[in-house]
């Protein structure tokens, strides 16, 4: 295929060059309505390039067939049967992928270490969990992701299972063994479905940890937005095989999705895949020196703990994604979180994670030699600066088999069913009615349908003490927690 073409861009150049007026949406009429003020700061070209799909880019018949020429494209360029562009964020489209292997009351397994993106398509579609959980890492206090004997296990204690959600690689970048955990579900029949939303750069260098579709997975969705260059929102599913048909994919996200589609998302995915298939390679490659080199640099300065290689080594993580730089920082006598809130106040560097052990961040083809200092100096000053960091209250943290906790009844069914307030200490085995998701990075300590225990209870409310920000309960201070209300 002729990947110097870029359908979206084209059609989105063709429009502007035509100058039509559009008596639709979107109101602002190609920024003739922007307030000037906005368009200082956002720049005219983002609202002349926002333009609906339709009687815009296409018409009703999508006889140009300009987004399908795109997708078809991106498959290609990554290896896959079909590719689907989706505007809303790998958020909706995982919940989209659940939706097309597994339905209300049916079961699917998944990694209890999912953020909480995928724990609400459970509580949206009514599916019932096999939670698979993680290779826990006590030393480091993280988990990596589940093993395919892990996987196996599970499809032999529930054969009725419709198929397994994987998450790799991790938000620290540690990565799973795909292609053993897609053998374990095919041998039982069912899809493996990857959410690869930190992998997107994986197709295009191959000296990065093996990419879905190359390991045989079925359904690949990818946050294009997070490790490559598309903007917020920019996601596409990676499909190959017959175990999830198209169709279904379709006709699901259809259900889930907007109908109001994003140009600048497509054009953005549209234009990134040709950089990378022009590109790519050299890009990649240049990004990987960069992150051994920061690491090497990182290693070099007292109190941090560089995480990289020896992963592997440990047998903790099939493979480690290069460009993810993780530092533990506990021996500063901090936590990551206070790394970070420092970091961004005194030297406006704004890391992609933490938690209450360690920073990360991310280098991309994007970084360069600016950056690459910028990133250096400003850790350094911060180790130079710890010691004048106030000390918070410590994070009581749990034991891995204290995260394994009891699931009751179906999320589902506690998160809707009935429900009541409780002081804290009266939460104790009691089932959840909520999610608490310590931020960052949002994975559900507890979710609905699981029972409470004093152990992660403290765990949770020391972390509150400490900083974290627990947004998706009710009351964010767990002073109090929403339990099922008993029969």
């Amino acid at each position: 295929m002729d990947h110097s073409r870029v359908p979206v861009l084209e059609a989105l150049q063709e429009f502007r060059r035509r100058g039509d007026v559009v008596f639709g949406p979107p109101g602002h009429r190609q920024g003739r309505g922007a307030d000037p003020r906005v368009a200082e700061i956002l720049g005219i070209d983002v609202f002349r390039s926002d333009v609906l799909t339709l009687n815009g880019l296409d018409d009703r018949r999508q006889s140009q067939g300009v987004l399908e020429q795109a997708q078809e494209l991106m498959a290609d360029a990554v290896g896959a049967e079909h590719a689907f562009f989706s505007t809303s964020g790998s958020s909706l489209s995982i919940k989209t992928a659940m939706l097309a292997v597994a339905g209300p009351g049916e079961k699917l397994l998944l990694s209890r270490n999912a953020h909480k993106s995928v724990i609400a398509a459970v509580i949206i579609n009514g599916v019932e969990p096999i939670w698979v959980h993680p290779k826990f890492d006590a030393e480091r206090h993280l988990a990596h992701p589940p093993e395919a004997d892990d996987v196996r296990n599970r499809l032999r204690e529930h054969p009725d299972a419709k198929g397994m959600l994987l998450i790799t690689p991790t938000d620290w970048g540690t990565c799973a063994d795909i292609r053993a955990v897609a053998d374990a579900c095919h041998a039982s029949d069912v899809p493996l479905i990857v959410d690869e939303a930190w992998g997107a750069h994986l197709p295009f260098h191959p000296d990065l940890p093996v990419w879905g579709m190359d390991a045989d997975a079925d359904l690949v969705v990818t946050s294009v937005h997070k490790m490559g260059g598309a903007i917020e929102q920019s996601s596409v599913f990676h499909l190959q095989h017959d175990r999830i048909s198209p169709t279904v994919l379709k006709q699901r996200e259809d259900l889930l999705g907007t109908t109001s589609a994003s140009s600048l998302v497509y054009a953005t995915l549209d234009g990134w895949r040709r950089q990378m298939v022009e590109q790519g390679r050299e890009l990649l490659g240049n990004a990987r020196h960069r992150a051994e080199r920061v690491r090497a640099e990182l290693r070099e300065m007292p109190g941090l703990r560089v995480m990289g290689g020896e992963i592997i080594e440990e047998g903790l993580a099939a493979e480690y994604d290069p460009l993810k730089i993780v530092v533990d920082v506990r021996e500063l006598g901090i936590s990551g979180m206070q790394g970070a809130e420092w970091l961004r106040a005194n030297c406006h560097v704004d890391v992609g994670g933490s938690d209450s052990c360690r920073i990360s961040a991310s280098i991309t083809h994007s970084d360069d030699d600016e950056t690459e200092k910028v990133l250096l100096d400003a850790v350094s000053s911060l180790v130079e600066h710890a010691d004048s960091i106030e000390r918070q209250p410590a994070v009581h943290l749990p034991a891995p088999h204290v995260l394994e906790l009891e699931q009751a009844v179906l999320p589902r069914d506690a998160f809707f069913g009935p429900a009541e307030q409780v002081p804290a200490e009266q939460a104790v085995g009691r089932i959840a009615a909520e999610m608490i998701s310590p931020y960052p990075p949002g994975v559900p300590v507890v979710a609905p349908g699981e029972v409470i225990t004093s152990d992660v209870l403290d765990y949770l409310r020391s972390g509150v003490a400490h900083g974290f920000l627990i947004s998706d309960a009710a009351d964010p201070t767990l002073e109090t927690v929403r339990v099922a209300a008993r029969p």
